[in-house]
């Protein structure tokens, strides 16, 4: 079964067009398709907001699936949610008469992360909030942590980024702060160069009997060692290219958000000779020169997990309501879930959606222009024919109404 729910439809009345066409098109698709419910659903806490309710309805329980199928069928939810976490008792109406007994490991992905999504299109945030995920999926949680592919769950949210359970017994009894952990290492929290790039002695000198360094050299970590150190050092070589093989290298550094005068200054420093010792894995340039690679490495490179990273609040709470696996708010499309396998050919705009190809007659607001389902849809304002699936995203994004018989 799959659950579709539209943010903010509660403040429509019954006799509301649009609230009555989404609702029925919710009543039609719950009385139809199968709802596979999280493992161990009956020692998860659900909760649902629903057409017409006020607040949210939580606390409660299921030890049957037919139990939540019915529930869902009766009440029509506009959100549903389940509990990362699992409790002893998940009906109670406390936390802490619940007894929590572990929970998920949980990273939510959102588009509105990124740097300059209000600039972004609907389809372009899709796309490069897709990358920071592949990007913590494979770079991170499978390489750097180890864990294994059959301990992810992956999901596209149904609405503006992705889910990943990890679901390794080794994550289940972390506490908080053990899980800012994973975040501080996952977003490079204070990483320093200091850290990064070792200082060598070029050579020795004596005084009174006692030897000193004679010089120092900054050496950069081996492209091919693991974790932060490869990582860093991959991303300056490209840093590197990127400029040297730039028609404007001075307008490449701006993209990299340089000012006008320090693009000057970093083009002069990048000599032939200095950027082959760069390669050669000595830093032993001006601090300007560090910093801008430092600073550019890391942005490219650390995963935008919350309004500036990823989303600490999902990550490090041990209590959260996630979204029921097939559902979502506000599109109308499928919280889907994705072998990590298929991660990189997954088309959300295509294989999310999945209510029906029914014309439908709706009132546009505003013009728009989408491609759903490999069909580019380009909006004009006023009355428009668009298949459901498209109506109940335009509806949700309040960018259409069903119009007044």
């Amino acid at each position: 079964m799959l659950l579709f729910v539209l943010t903010h439809m509660i403040a429509f009345q019954q006799q509301n067009p649009s609230f009555s066409f989404v609702h029925s098109q919710f009543q039609h698709y719950y009385n139809t398709v199968d709802l596979p419910l999280p493992d161990r659903f009956s020692r998860r806490e659900f909760a649902f907001v629903v057409f017409n309710g006020k607040g949210m309805h939580r606390h409660l329980g299921f030890t049957k699936k037919d139990d939540v199928i019915q529930y869902i069928q009766e009440k029509t939810p506009v959100h549903a949610y389940y509990s990362s976490a699992y409790y002893q008792y998940p009906s109670a109406s406390t936390m802490k008469e619940k007894e929590w007994m572990g929970a998920e490991l949980i990273f939510d992905l959102d588009s509105d992360h990124l740097p300059n999504a209000d600039q972004l299109s609907y389809e372009q945030s899709l796309d490069l909030v897709k990358q920071e995920f592949i990007k913590l999926v494979h770079e991170f949680l499978l390489d750097d942590f180890g864990f294994k592919k059959k301990d992810l769950e992956l999901y596209f949210s149904g609405g503006r980024g992705y889910h990943c359970h990890v679901k390794d017994p080794v994550v289940m009894d972390l506490d908080s702060d053990e899980r800012r952990e994973i975040v501080d290492y996952i977003i490079a929290r204070d990483l320093q160069d200091s850290i990064i790039f070792r200082e060598h002695a070029t050579g020795k000198k004596e005084y009174h009997g006692r030897v000193f360094a004679s010089g120092k050299r900054l050496e950069m970590p081996q492209p091919s060692e693991p974790g932060w150190n490869g990582r860093i050092s991959r991303e300056i070589i490209n840093i590197v290219d990127t400029i040297r093989q730039s028609n404007d290298p001075k307008e490449k550094l701006k993209e990299y958000g340089v000012s006008s005068k320090d693009a000057e200054k970093l083009v002069e420093e990048l000599s032939d000779s200095r950027v082959q010792r760069i390669k050669d894995g000595y830093l032993d340039q001006s601090k300007t020169l560090r910093r801008f690679f430092l600073n550019n490495a890391l942005r490219k490179t650390a995963v935008a997990l919350s309004a500036g990273e990823t989303d600490e609040p999902v990550t490090c709470d041990v209590k959260r309501l996630i979204r029921l696996p097939l559902s979502h708010g506000k599109t109308g499309f499928q919280v889907k879930a994705i072998h990590v396998d298929n991660l990189e050919d997954f088309e959300p705009l295509t294989e999310a959606v999945v209510l029906s190809d029914e014309l439908v007659n709706v009132e546009m607001n505003t013009t728009y222009s989408i491609t759903l389902k490999d069909t580019d849809f380009s909006l004009e304002k006023g009355r428009c024919t668009v298949p459901i699936y498209l109506a109940v995203f335009l509806i949700g994004r309040k960018l259409a109404t069903i119009p007044d018989v």
